[in-house]
């Protein structure tokens, strides 16, 4: 008899027993006795064998795959993320013995999530992105199908596992600041993207600190860098060149002394804007971005940003999604930690 070639038929017979008792030596569970169980994962040991992957799920009720959910309209900057996160998803889930099976979802458009949830194709799900009204959210919640979300949701029942942008955002701006910076202009991206809205609050939450301590010194201390900031030089909806060269103007024309973009997609448009006006990075204008990335690596000059590890960011997503189909309970909201980089664009 060739190995590979075995089934639980075979060994049962060899060993006298029943299929049954094989298949609960192997699962673990239902009543056997410690004899038996041993005498037979004994003697699978001895002939390495491996049950079928599709006969295993069928027993246990599982298919052995984890979907992972990516936005189909997502910009090519944003690529290298999604990438790592899948990288992280799949190191875990091939380590648990999983396959990841992959939907694609626009704003109008999660039939291929809502096939792989109504045929049963998943144990559980990872979405990659949260948004203010989700519709993937809904879905998975309606199911009973368990899932994780990468990034944050204003609903306390999901399982969340983020970044800390909040404070990331807030201690960047915040280190800015403290330069004496005082005209500083913020410009964002899609604000139905949770992310958008966290970027904005510590953005707004770093303002809102060093304003209170500049009302607090009194006519008698009056120091360059407590002078109070203004809040209304923020621009969110940003998508393309053509409206950040108009933004580029007007911030320039109002002798913004630092510009904070949002991603790496933005700053990279803000620094492309800045080159072709000739306009000299951090000489005559600061920049920074709330995202590190590749596309701001090749830049001649380093710029000021948040550095996070997105392949933890999806190894810890998958941990927490096989506890959940495990039937354990887990932390409702994770944040990871970040390294704020403070370069030459800012100095």
């Amino acid at each position: 008899m060739e190995d590979k070639k075995m089934t639980i038929d075979d060994i049962a017979r060899a060993l006298g027993v029943s299929k049954t008792t094989v298949s609960r030596a192997m699962s673990g569970k239902g009543r056997i006795g410690e004899a038996t169980r041993k005498k037979v994962l004994d003697y699978i040991a001895e002939h390495n064998y491996s049950p079928n992957v599709i006969a295993k799920g069928l027993a246990q009720s599982k298919t052995y795959n984890i979907g992972m959910v990516l936005p189909g309209d997502y910009h090519i900057a944003e690529l290298p993320f999604f990438q790592k996160c899948m990288l992280g998803i799949s190191r875990e889930a091939a380590a648990a013995g999983y396959d990841v099976l992959v939907s694609m979802v626009t704003r109008e458009d999660i039939s291929q999530l809502e096939r792989a949830v109504a045929n049963r194709k998943t144990d559980g799900v990872i979405l990659t992105r949260t948004m203010v009204d989700d519709a993937p959210v809904k879905l998975l919640k309606d199911s009973g199908v368990p899932f994780v979300a990468v990034g944050s949701t204003e609903d306390d029942a999901v399982v969340q596992i983020d970044n800390d942008h909040l404070n990331a955002c807030k201690e960047l701006t915040a280190g800015i600041l403290a330069q004496g910076f005082r005209k500083i202009a913020l410009i964002g991206g899609d604000m139905n993207l949770m992310v958008t809205g966290m970027r904005l609050r510590g953005f707004k939450t770093a303002l809102a600190d060093i304003n209170g301590r500049a009302g607090g010194g009194g006519p008698d201390s009056p120091r360059p860098d407590t002078r109070p900031v203004k809040d209304d030089c923020i621009w969110l909806g940003v998508e393309d060149s053509g409206a950040v060269e108009k933004i580029i103007g007007q911030l320039l024309a109002a002798g913004t002394e630092c510009i904070v973009c949002m991603d790496d997609y933005l700053c990279g448009l803000v620094l492309n804007a800045l080159q072709q006006r000739q306009v000299a990075v951090p000489e005559q204008v600061k920049v920074a971005s709330f995202y590190d990335s590749t596309l701001l690596a090749d830049r001649m000059i380093p710029v000021t940003s948040i550095r996070f590890d997105v392949e933890e960011l999806g190894r810890k997503a998958c941990r927490q999604l096989l506890r959940m189909m495990d039937g354990e309970e887990v932390e409702r909201r994770t944040l990871l930690g970040y390294e704020v980089c403070m370069r030459r664009s800012t100095e």
